[in-house]
């Protein structure tokens, strides 16, 4: 119930508003485990819910009831407010927004370092289903109805690009496709028109995302090689970051080739308690980068994109423990 509050509330303050007078939750029973939206109404498997136990005070329990109860009510606008042509990319509209609209009112809820374990959850689901992939690897503009590329590779993307270009950006671009396309007869939107009100609102140097996230296969390979920190005047840390950085492209067989980077990438520090000491993106155009960075309070961890917001080929050598000088 608090979950669909606040699904509500997000949703119809950004997007459009809701259609019914009422939002019923069905319990059925664990003979399936799954939740599907209907119109005002959505069927919730116990198993998947009602006989969650999350541990709240763990840092790393997902209150996955949540997410899942925001997801399914984002299916209100993403596919029965905005309906899909039944061609390849029609999930885009439908489980690729639905996940970032969950993911927005998760944060609202969890702060962004929680969410950060969220992500790489789904980039491991991502890169998991891409090596299993039997036939070929689509670009996410054309999703062929892959649940790795969906609903996660999706999930990443969106929320990266929301981070890059602002979330009221991504958000009124989303307003203005609801408005221009809901509720229509055929011929239904297409996942090429809905990328055309993305543009419109991504600025000239950050275009390059659109191609990397959407009509390419785009990985990177993100290292922290070194952290070192030594102690100033007043209190302050000053912390040198070295770093290396990779760009890869993909074909949909799997064939990669390095492309040269030249690209705005997270560099980040944190202190106790994983608290955000230093969070900016640097353009970064070779392969070993050099950062120093003064900061206010010990720091504990640094790295280059420490929150996992770009498809990294391995994510958890991104932040590293720092070493005293």
């Amino acid at each position: 119930i608090d979950s669909v509050k606040k699904s509500l509330d997000y949703y119809t303050t950004n997007f459009s508003p809701y259609q019914f007078r009422q939002v019923r939750l069905i319990e059925f029973p664990r003979y399936g485990s799954f939740a599907q939206s209907f119109a005002n109404t959505i069927p919730y498997s116990e198993s998947i819910g009602f006989i969650a136990q999350i541990d709240e005070d763990d840092p790393d329990a997902f209150n996955y009831p949540f997410d899942i109860t925001a997801h399914e009510m984002a299916h209100q606008w993403w596919a029965h407010q905005v309906i899909g042509a039944n061609v390849e990319g029609c999930t885009v509209m439908s489980e690729v927004l639905a996940q970032y609209s969950s993911i927005m009112v998760m944060e609202k809820e969890y702060g962004q370092e929680k969410i950060s374990k969220y992500l790489r959850y789904e980039l491991n689901r991502y890169l998991r289903g891409r090596s299993g992939e039997t036939k070929y690897e689509a670009i996410l503009l054309l999703d062929p109805n892959r649940s790795y590329l969906h609903y996660h590779k999706g999930r990443l993307v969106m929320y990266a690009l929301q981070d890059y270009i602002g979330e009221d950006a991504i958000n009124k671009a989303l307003a203005k496709y609801i408005k221009a396309v809901a509720y229509q007869e055929p011929p239904y939107t297409t996942s090429l028109e809905f990328i055309e009100y993305i543009k419109e609102v991504t600025p000239d140097s950050l275009q390059y995302l659109i191609e990397d996230m959407f009509e390419t296969i785009t990985l990177y390979d993100n290292k922290t090689v070194s952290a070192n920190v030594m102690e100033l005047a007043e209190g302050k840390y000053e912390v040198e970051i070295i770093t290396k950085t990779q760009k890869i492209r993909a074909d949909s067989l799997g064939n990669e080739r390095e492309i040269p980077i030249n690209d705005w990438i997270d560099v980040g520090v944190l202190g106790e308690e994983e608290k955000l000491l230093y969070l900016k993106k640097h353009k970064i155009n070779k392969e070993e980068s050099i950062f120093t960075i003064i900061v206010d309070e010990k720091p504990l961890k640094a790295g280059i994109d420490p929150y996992n917001k770009l498809i990294d080929r391995k994510s958890d050598d991104n932040r590293i423990r720092v070493e005293f000088q």
